[in-house]
């Protein structure tokens, strides 16, 4: 038999805790419905995802455009990629896991009786043990689309540094610091290792797994703002190809 304690907290929502727990599901529900919300018009719109240099990150790399056997919108043919390792992320499935599914709510907040804990052990959420996968394809992605950052430096008349070309810039950035702070990739370099001077090439990757571990500590920040910056580069390049903005050349 449990303390009085234990039992005021069975119900659901049913916590111990006197702050305002709930207020931090509020910017996780609202930023991600808003960016799922855009991604998925600009998935389908099919339109307006280039001008001059520029190439949108939703669409690169650029699959088909000309519609010779893919009757859809291209951004469709690569789509899996980039969503597969944001929504496999460990940080992100806290994050939605607490805001949308109230599993649970929060540390120390009920979540009801919802019968015996499975994990991620059951469809769908088994996929979720694709993380490490959808790695590989990122860093395939991230290097597309660092060479679509380059190029945007480079107009029909010569280099040349416009707004659209430190945005793209500043969006493959941060989605880098955004990927290489990634815990899987941690563990790869050497976070699953008992000893590095027992291993082959253990100074090397001892040296990469601090480097890693010191981004790790920022995953969360890097998750937000790399999410916020793949959007703001799609939009802006939409605003330009669209004539809704004129970029402005700097150099």
């Amino acid at each position: 038999m449990g303390s009085s304690a234990d039992r005021r907290v069975i119900g659901f929502g049913t916590t111990l805790r006197r702050d305002a727990w709930w207020v931090e599901l509020l910017p996780v529900i609202a930023v991600l419905s808003t960016f799922g919300i855009y991604a998925t018009f600009r998935a389908f719109e099919g339109k307006f995802y280039a001008w001059g240099p520029y190439l949108s990150p939703f669409y690169s790399p650029l699959i088909d455009p000309q519609h010779h056997w893919w009757r859809f919108s291209p951004a469709l043919l690569i789509l899996a990629g980039p969503l597969g390792f944001r929504a496999t992320c460990y940080y992100y499935r806290k994050a939605y896991y607490r805001a949308f599914f109230l599993h649970p709510p929060a540390c120390a907040v009920s979540e009801g009786g919802r019968g015996a804990y499975r994990g991620e052990t059951r469809f769908p959420f088994i996929l979720q043990n694709l993380h490490r996968w959808f790695l590989y394809l990122a860093l395939v992605f991230l290097a597309i689309l660092w060479w679509d950052a380059i190029r945007a430096f480079f107009f029909q008349d010569g280099f040349g540094i416009g707004v659209g070309s430190l945005v793209l810039l500043t969006n493959i950035i941060l989605l880098t610091l955004y990927t290489f702070s990634c815990h899987s990739l941690r563990h790869l370099a050497g976070g699953k290792l008992d000893c590095f001077s027992c291993t082959k090439f253990g100074p090397p990757r001892h040296t990469a797994w601090s480097w890693l571990s010191r981004l790790n500590e920022r995953h969360m920040l890097f998750a937000w703002v790399s999410l916020f910056s793949v959007g703001l580069a799609d939009l802006y390049v939409r605003m330009v190809s669209a004539g809704l903005l004129k970029d402005i050349r700097l150099l």
